[in-house]
């Protein structure tokens, strides 16, 4: 099972772009869904009102929306089933939510959980986004390659998940994507592009990455176009660059210990970043 949730989880949407890439890649189907009446509060999590053909009009309720796909391996084995979970983080109510998705998960015997995050950092758009990947099962991160989740501090829904995986011995590894925090407001296909190729890597997944590649270059040139216009931006832009290009230098493969380091470090700036925010009159 590989979810993405909006919100928290979800800087510049990079989660929940590439969640959406993978079950339109796959030919994914629509099975299930949460009824979204016990776990958000409408006032905050607005329902939309649209119209259809022009005259009915139509009520779009918060979703969190399960498909299944067939997905075939890279390596030429035995193709696998897959479900994509593509969702909100809920206003109300986690454990009874993340229970839900549980049972779901036992029901159809899913032997691994994958969620997509994607977080605020201080890393250039012209670079490829970082991925970070950890698990808190000690045998889980030597299978997969990832590190061991050291975070500390406030959580997401993708957080509690993980740790209601752990209590019902379900498997389950956390891949996350560093975005630009002074390019948050834009969707970010790096990061989904990013986060494809991990999660391909991961499962052993057959993808063709050539449309994200595209949206990523488009990305790009926007983003690039807009910080031109400020001096002071493009000066720290290329700061970021010089920076990021001086890491690769050093070691094309970060050790398990810098992943995790890395991945507390822009978690934790995320949260003080948002708590400005809210602060912010």
């Amino acid at each position: 099972m590989i979810a993405a949730f909006r919100g928290w989880n979800d800087g510049a949407q990079g989660a929940t772009l590439a969640a959406s890439f993978l079950a339109r890649s796959w030919n994914a189907e629509r099975f299930a869904d949460i009824d979204p009446e016990e776990f958000f509060d409408f006032q905050a999590v607005r329902p939309h009102v649209s119209l259809d053909e022009g005259m009915a009009r139509h009520i779009d309720w918060p979703e969190n929306v399960f498909y299944d796909a067939e997905v075939h391996t890279r390596s030429g084995g035995a193709s696998r089933d897959a479900v994509v979970m593509i969702g909100i983080e809920p206003n109300t109510r986690w454990r009874t939510f993340t229970d839900e998705i549980l049972e779901l998960a036992r029901s159809l015997d899913v032997g691994l959980v994958v969620t997509l995050g994607a977080l605020l950092a201080d890393v250039p758009h012209t670079r490829a986004a970082p991925v970070t990947g950890a698990a808190t099962d000690p045998k889980l991160v030597e299978e997969l390659g990832l590190s061991q989740s050291r975070y500390e501090g406030p959580t997401g829904i993708v957080g509690v998940l993980h740790s209601a995986c752990r209590d019902v011995s379900l498997p389950s590894a956390s891949l996350w994507a560093a975005v630009p925090h002074y390019a948050s407001l834009a969707p970010s296909p790096r990061a989904a592009l990013s986060l494809c190729r991990r999660l391909s890597e991961l499962i052993d997944a057959e993808l063709d990455l050539s449309e994200l590649e595209r949206a990523g270059d488009v990305y790009e040139k926007q983003v690039s176009d807009a910080v031109a216009a400020d001096d002071e931006t493009a000066a720290y832009v290329r700061e970021l660059e010089r920076r990021a290009d001086e890491l690769a230098a050093e070691a094309d493969l970060p050790s398990g210990d810098t992943l995790a380091a890395e991945l507390t470090r822009f978690l934790e700036e995320h949260e003080a970043r948002r708590r400005e925010e809210e602060e912010e009159p």
